[in-house]
């Protein structure tokens, strides 16, 4: 199980990173495609004992993929086959995009992380709602009742003013909000251009609000709403989000997404400069992220809920924010580094401590 690391430094490092992931899931979505990932869904599904209910949903495990892996719904089974309890995809936009110009993701491997620019590459909303749609029904026949969850997540697409932001988030919404078994807002993400300006609450109430409402009504039924933040606010600001949230009585808060800091980095400071700009993720934003969860667990109402994401790697950072007061948890740069069996291994730790009588909920 542990020979991926060593694939990946033999053979991944020699790629840009973009076309390596490119590889890798279409490898995934092919084995998935000639049914050999069924091997996959028999030696990863996670232990029963896992199951739990958040936001109204029933979830095979706590544990799941973070939107960026998936962009555009385009392997949600592949993905669940492996064992996450839930797939979010995403960053959807209304309309298509390209996103930024190439080479837009880049490797630090001495500390584990990723620093991406990628844009909101996406094929928008109107082509990626069937992909989701489809996904469901392939995931219900396999599944059944239990099957893994599916998260979409939305932001703005680029050349849309933040003046009209409100309307663009809808476009997605009304396609999307039907297929969604929970609709993330982004507004976190540091490569858009003016996207963050939209944690500010005024200018979050009515975009949250808008979309809380448009996402019922096309979809029949109350979809689970949450918005994604990032870990740069400072706590006066995420406790602001956590009021408005409680105000709003959204479904709950993504914590968190990139970082724009470049700290504590032990790679070469003139190669991370040379990267130029974009988010940081993977193991350096462990502490960060896990403030951040801490800050809005204090403020939150109990039964908010609150999915913790950042430099999660093993299962016992799983069971770190499970009991710091995350009721799921996600994880995405770690996958690129421990391949496939990575989040096997998780499932099984957190089985193995319950078993022993280790508690997975809030302390």
């Amino acid at each position: 199980m542990r020979i991926y690391p060593t694939i990946f430094r033999l053979v991944f490092t020699k790629m840009d990173p973009e076309k390596a992931h490119h590889f890798s899931f279409d490898a995934l979505r092919l084995a998935e495609k000639f049914g050999v990932s069924g091997i996959y869904r028999k030696l990863c599904a996670p232990d029963p004992s896992l199951r739990r209910t958040v936001m109204g949903i029933d979830f095979p495990s706590p544990f799941g993929l973070a939107a960026g892996f998936d962009k555009e719904g385009a392997g949600i089974p592949a993905l669940a086959d492996l064992g996450f309890g839930h797939v979010e995809v995403g960053t959807i936009t209304g309309a298509a995009q390209s996103g930024n110009e190439k080479p837009r993701l880049f490797r630090l491997v001495e500390d584990k992380a990723v620093i991406n620019r990628m844009g909101f590459n996406n094929d928008g909303a109107h082509a990626v709602a069937p992909r989701i749609r489809a996904a469901r029904l392939a995931l219900a026949g396999r599944y059944g009742a239990q099957r893994p969850v599916i998260g979409v997540n939305i932001g703005k697409t680029k050349v849309v003013e933040l003046d009209d932001a409100v309307e663009d988030y809808l476009v997605s919404t009304r396609e999307l909000a039907v297929h969604a078994d929970y609709l993330v807002v982004n507004v976190s993400s540091p490569n858009t251009p003016g996207l963050r300006l939209l944690q500010g609450v005024e200018t979050l109430r009515p975009l949250l609000s808008a979309v809380g409402a448009e996402a019922d009504r096309v979809a029949g039924r109350h979809v689970p709403l949450l918005v994604k933040i990032a870990p740069d606010l400072n706590d006066a600001d995420i406790a602001d989000v956590a009021t408005l949230a409680t105000e709003l009585s959204l479904d709950g808060i993504i914590a968190t997404n990139t970082t724009i800091a470049r700290e504590p980095l032990t790679s070469d400071a003139f190669k991370v400069a040379e990267m130029g700009a974009g988010g940081l993720s993977g193991a350096p934003l462990k502490a960060r992220s896990l403030a951040v969860l801490k800050v809005l667990r204090e403020k939150l109402p109990a039964d908010m809920a609150i999915i913790s994401v950042g430099g999660v790697s093993t299962g016992e950072d799983v069971m770190e924010r499970l009991e710091a007061g995350a009721d799921l948890v996600q994880g995405y740069t770690a996958f690129l580094y421990e391949g496939p069996f990575w989040v096997r291994g998780i499932n099984k730790a957190l089985a193995k401590a319950q078993a022993r009588g280790r508690s997975l909920a809030r302390k």
